[in-house]
């Protein structure tokens, strides 16, 4: 995966955060969450590219795999409706799948606490909430990009 600017730019400001004081992270807070919108973006856009280029069968296996998460009946059964409903899947497709599922779903993950992070930072003017959501930003963009690493691995199995 090549280096994405938005990405690096977004790198760049959280790294000069980390040293701010409150009222630099006040002033700056609208400017550093539109770049880190524009780096998700980025990212987004580049996993979606990679994700394209799958095989049928691997978009398949991924696809199912999403709706077994979005799906309450199934949440936490083994075996049972989650199973029957892959037979029809190739078992090594699911199984890259399923691998590069749980690296996007911890991104996601990470992510959003990062947001929630800077957020309550802003809510009680905090300067070392405010760092630490910088710290979290900058391990989201890294494991966002092991991610579409894994994903375009995957494209070529």
């Amino acid at each position: 995966m090549k280096k994405l600017e938005a990405v690096e730019e977004a790198r760049a400001i959280m790294t000069l955060g980390m040293d701010w004081g409150v009222f630099k992270w006040l002033m700056e807070k609208p400017k550093v969450r539109k770049i880190a919108d524009r780096a998700t973006e980025a990212l987004n856009n580049a996993e979606d590219k990679v994700k394209a280029a799958w095989s049928d069968e691997l978009k398949v296996a991924y696809n199912y795999l999403a709706t077994l998460e979005d799906d309450d009946s199934v949440k936490g059964k083994k075996g049972g409706k989650s199973k029957a409903a892959a037979k029809g899947i190739d078992p090594e497709a699911l199984a890259i799948a399923k691998g590069v599922y749980q690296a996007d779903e911890e991104t996601e993950t990470m992510r959003l606490d990062a947001e929630d992070t800077f957020d309550e930072g802003e809510r009680k003017l905090s300067v070392a909430m405010a760092r630490e959501g910088a710290r979290k930003a900058l391990a989201t963009y890294d494991l966002h990009e092991k991610a579409i690493r894994k994903a375009e691995a995957a494209a070529k199995k």
